[in-house]
């Protein structure tokens, strides 16, 4: 059986800024972590200390992101997020998810909150221009 982790937001700020954010690496360097690198094949890679993740984006302009996990030097080879936008009351709608977990673990808990935490930080970002990614002055362990 596989297991999801799901999270749905609110941020005030139009699908195209949201958007933006998640899919542009100098956006993602704010919020999700300063060490992230666009590849000459259109992997991204992202690195927190010693521990790094490659991902084959793939999207939907304004309406959804998602995230193939294809490389890690975490058990998360054959994981993927994905953000999926649209509006509501004049807000944007994100709608997460985390998905093909193998089972319901203390690593599926971390990631959990780790991906709440992230979220967080992403709505801080679109919301006042300041997040709080991993490497940076804001970052909280």
């Amino acid at each position: 059986m596989q297991h999801s982790i799901e999270h749905l937001l609110h941020i005030n700020a139009t699908i195209y800024e949201v958007y933006e954010a998640i899919n542009k690496v100098e956006n993602l360097r704010q919020w999700y972590t300063t060490n992230v690198e666009e590849n000459p094949d259109k992997t991204k890679t992202f690195k927190w200390g010693e521990m790094f993740l490659i991902t084959k984006c793939s999207e939907i302009e304004n309406e959804k992101i998602t995230w193939e996990f294809i490389d890690s030097s975490m058990p998360i080879k054959s994981l993927y997020m994905s953000y999926e936008l649209d509006e509501n009351e004049g807000k944007t709608r994100v709608r997460f998810t985390y998905g093909n977990f193998d089972e319901k673990s203390d690593f599926f808990a971390n990631q959990n909150f780790s991906s709440a935490k992230y979220l967080e930080s992403l709505r801080q970002f679109c919301q006042t221009g300041i997040g709080e990614a991993f490497g940076s002055d804001n970052y909280r362990c």
